[in-house]
């Protein structure tokens, strides 16, 4: 089941996400910035009432938004949790008036089965001088920059 994130389930969130980031598959997230960001998550509750996946969907500017922080667990993928995740995301964007989605992601074979293109990140300028300027790996970032017209 897919629902909004609750105060609850920061910590978990905090915990998947950071999961990934120790392989330099995501970002880090602090837990300030999971509270801070929360109404932007999305999470996959297993009928065990564990959470398998998180994802979020952040507007940047009128008319886009980002989906980041996309995880799920080892018992969650090959499952379409993923892609249950993304699918409501999207609709959310368009619920929203979203026109595009962009991601930044070292999976792009994945994103394009979806429908998302590959572009160029100089086109996201709004990403670059607000998110990625403080990141560690700026500017020598080896993620793929995607984005989707709604």
């Amino acid at each position: 089941m897919i629902r909004r994130a609750t105060i609850a389930d920061a910590e978990s969130i905090q915990r998947l996400i950071n999961q990934f980031a120790e392989e330099e598959r995501l970002l880090p997230r602090s837990l300030s910035e999971i509270y801070d960001n929360l109404r932007d998550f999305s999470v996959f509750q297993g009928a065990g009432g564990q959470i398998s996946g998180v994802c979020a969907l952040h507007i940047c500017w009128e008319g886009l938004a980002e989906i980041r922080s996309l995880a799920v667990t080892t018992d969650g993928r090959k499952k379409g949790v993923g892609g249950q995740l993304i699918a409501a995301c999207l609709e959310e964007a368009k619920e929203l008036g979203i026109k595009q989605v962009f991601l930044l992601t070292y999976i792009p074979r994945y994103f394009e089965r979806i429908g998302f293109r590959v572009v160029d990140k100089a086109t996201l300028p709004h990403k670059i001088w607000t998110d990625c300027v403080r990141c560690v790996k700026f500017p020598d970032c080896n993620e793929t920059a995607m984005l989707l017209d709604l």
